[in-house]
């Protein structure tokens, strides 16, 4: 329980990584705040499957890209568990295609949801984090935002920028015992995954040494691992989660 009285907001926690991240940790101790913009009884479900775990929660609807709405966040999280200790970064979308083709609207809403929420979440929550001297930001960044990715000009830019935002908070709050850092995932296998046909699957698998595609549980593991007392020297990187891809 080496996250025990912590609390973690976890942006886009109501499904998917951010609901496993959650859960993750919870186990290890954690209070969680979800974040999301899923109806609000969605994000209240996933609050009460996370609280069986024996934590508390509170279930907060709200836009990543909105000051008011995460200082919002920020303030609830406070008022309930005392500190805000850890932040997740993990709210995303994607809206894929090649860039001739690719809508400048579609440019800029992924952009903004993915690092412009990025910044926002964490500026909410910074002045907290300083008047404890402690805490941890980890952003769910993307290994296709370190080596590319046809047909996802908008989403690899979005997250090559989380890891420049990334390195240049760590710089900023090392000094305030703040440690920022990055999971940059792979291929995990998903719902989505699962319908690939088997071609499409053997060839993304031949770009992977480990020949495998890796599971939530793999990324939350590594998010909980940079949350912990274990990573208190580690500030500014960026942790592959990829079986071996982009190395």
């Amino acid at each position: 329980m080496e996250l025990d009285g912590k609390a973690a907001i976890v942006t886009g926690a109501a499904r998917g990584i951010g609901k496993q991240i959650a859960e993750t940790l919870a186990n290890a101790g954690a209070h969680i705040v979800l974040v999301d913009v899923l109806p609000q009884e969605e994000i209240e479900a996933s609050a009460k499957e996370i609280e069986a775990l024996g934590v508390r929660t509170l279930a907060a609807r709200a836009d990543v890209t909105d000051l008011d709405q995460m200082a919002a966040v920020a303030e609830k999280t406070v008022e309930t568990f005392g500190n805000i200790h850890i932040l997740i970064n993990n709210a995303g979308i994607t809206r894929d295609n090649l860039a001739m083709k690719m809508p400048v609207d579609d440019w800029d809403s992924v952009l903004t949801v993915n690092l412009k929420g990025a910044f926002v979440a964490s500026k909410a929550v910074i002045r907290q984090m300083i008047k404890q001297r402690a805490g941890k930001i980890v952003n769910i960044a993307s290994i296709v935002g370190v080596i590319g990715n046809p047909g996802q000009a908008n989403y690899c830019a979005s997250k090559a920028g989380m890891i420049g935002l990334t390195k240049s908070l760590a710089k900023e709050l090392a000094g305030r015992n703040i440690n920022v850092n990055a999971v940059a995932p792979g291929f995990i296998a998903t719902a989505m995954t699962d319908k690939l046909s088997d071609d499409v699957r053997n060839l993304m698998l031949a770009e992977i040494p480990l020949k495998r595609f890796g599971s939530v549980g793999d990324v939350s593991r590594a998010v909980r691992f940079l949350c912990s007392d274990d990573s208190a020297y580690i500030t500014g990187h960026v942790l592959h989660v990829t079986g071996g891809l982009g190395m």
